[in-house]
């Protein structure tokens, strides 16, 4: 049986919000392999929830890290810094986009609200990847999230399927280029699970539903599946594996 240990392994978790996220279904998963964890959050409105959560890993670190604004990343990467000279893995778990945007029509899209979602949603990945590849020298695995959005129309998602569309793009860019250094760069497309960020979206119980009837499982995914192939894909179990987008969706998207 293959034996996971991760002890005196770093890792850097972005986009932790509640226990509900699937950043923090990874983060635990990562934890219970010995890894040492680093969660970086958003800002004030969230940090009570994620201090609730990092206490229940002994050692876990904390940063604050506003994707967008380079101050506020080079101040993060610093602080990251003083407490490890390496990362061996990274979790970009970030998301964000205006309401009003998630809604209506998609031509509607404003100019601003287009900008701050594939800012904060895609960019923040080449963002931080910028501050994270110094930090791996013998090499290192990043996973991004993304949704079948990405590849698809899906109603009422709108300009975060650009975004994630993006993102699918970026991981296997990121992964020609970081290759010859020994990092893999991976994305995890996954089902529809009831985090805060899901629940922006317009009818996503509806979207539950469908999955539960189409999908070849006959059922919806679990944060718990999705922080195991987060581990997957961060480990050298999937050691050969790299700008790849693994679908984590009890097989929706296999489904015409």
């Amino acid at each position: 049986m293959y034996q996971i240990d991760l002890s005196g392994k770093h890792a850097l978790v972005s986009g932790v919000a509640n226990k509900r996220s699937l950043a923090w279904a990874i983060a635990q998963e990562l934890a219970a392999a010995g890894a040492q964890i680093h969660l970086s959050y958003a800002g004030e409105r969230i940090k009570g929830n994620v201090e609730k959560l990092a206490a229940e890993i002994p050692g876990t670190e904390m940063y604050e890290c506003d994707v967008t604004r380079d101050e506020s990343l080079e101040t993060c990467f610093q602080q990251v810094k003083e407490k490890t000279e390496r990362l061996d893995f990274f979790v970009h778990s970030i998301a964000f986009a205006q309401k009003e945007d998630l809604e209506g029509k998609f031509f509607d899209t404003s100019r601003d609200g287009f900008h701050l979602a594939l800012d904060v949603s895609a960019y923040s990945l080449l963002a931080m990847t910028r501050h994270i590849v110094p930090m791996m020298p013998e090499g290192g695995s990043i996973v991004s999230m993304s949704y079948i959005a990405a590849q698809r129309a899906v109603p009422a998602y709108n300009v975060m399927g650009t975004a994630k569309a993006g993102l699918e793009q970026m991981t296997r860019q990121l992964a020609w280029e970081l290759g010859p250094e020994g990092i893999r760069v991976n994305c995890i497309s996954a089902g529809p699970v009831n985090t805060l960020s899901a629940r922006g979206i317009s009818g996503f119980t509806s979207i539950l539903k469908h999955y539960e009837e189409r999908a070849p499982l006959r059922r919806n995914v679990t944060q718990k599946e999705v922080g195991t192939s987060g581990l997957f894909l961060l480990t050298d179990l999937s050691g050969g594996v790299t700008g790849q987008t693994l679908y984590v969706d009890a097989g929706y998207s296999v489904v015409l």
